[in-house]
């Protein structure tokens, strides 16, 4: 069929292409975790304005933490809870049988790495926290639970409905946050509030 033939071709509405469709705005109690969850995840990219990834890697107290860390930290947080709600606990793995390169790869995530820059974990983190916003949005119910996957701090049987983990992503953001400013007045006296 030629081009001229083609674009005389009469077409049903039937088989008219059609543009996808976009999740509606949450409203109601999704718009509220959202909201939360994006008050907290602002105050902890708050805390890295204007650093080098020099600075953003430093420690500034006794503990091990920085900001890109941190950043990184609460990224995994959202990434591995996401996969838990999508996919269940397996995707959580047996934190009673983790081995020393599991432990090695959870204590990289709370330091900037050789080659890492901010900009990049910044990026990361937005990318995650639009994947997180958009699962928000779009699971069907968020009363939905699955069992934990076995840890030390997991009471054995309990389960964990679509909201106790968005809870629980919250908490996580805003307690990082709280560690992300600490570390961020030990830097330089820059403060989130005050």
């Amino acid at each position: 069929m030629t081009e001229t033939q083609h674009a005389a071709t009469p077409t049903t509405p039937s088989a008219a292409p059609t543009a996808p469709t976009a999740p509606t705005a949450p409203t109601g109690e999704r718009a509220d975790l959202l909201e939360a969850l994006a008050h907290h995840r602002g105050f902890l990219r708050l805390t890295t304005r204007d650093l080098t990834d020099e600075q953003a890697g430093r420690r500034t107290t006794a503990g091990e933490l920085c900001l890109g860390g941190l950043i990184k930290h609460v990224t995994s947080v959202e990434r591995s809870w996401g996969d838990f709600i999508e996919h269940g606990p397996e995707v959580l793995g047996d934190w009673n049988n983790m081995t020393e390169a599991d432990w090695q790869r959870r204590a990289d995530e709370f330091r900037m790495l050789p080659g890492e820059t901010l900009a990049g974990v910044l990026e990361t983190y937005e990318d995650m926290a639009r994947r997180t916003d958009e699962l928000v949005v779009t699971v069907p119910d968020l009363d939905r639970s699955q069992p934990l996957p076995p840890a030390p701090w997991h009471e054995p049987g309990t389960r964990w409905s679509v909201r106790r983990v968005l809870l629980h992503i919250i908490g996580e953001t805003a307690q990082h946050a709280g560690h992300a400013d600490i570390v961020r007045e030990s830097l330089d006296g820059a403060k989130s509030m005050g």
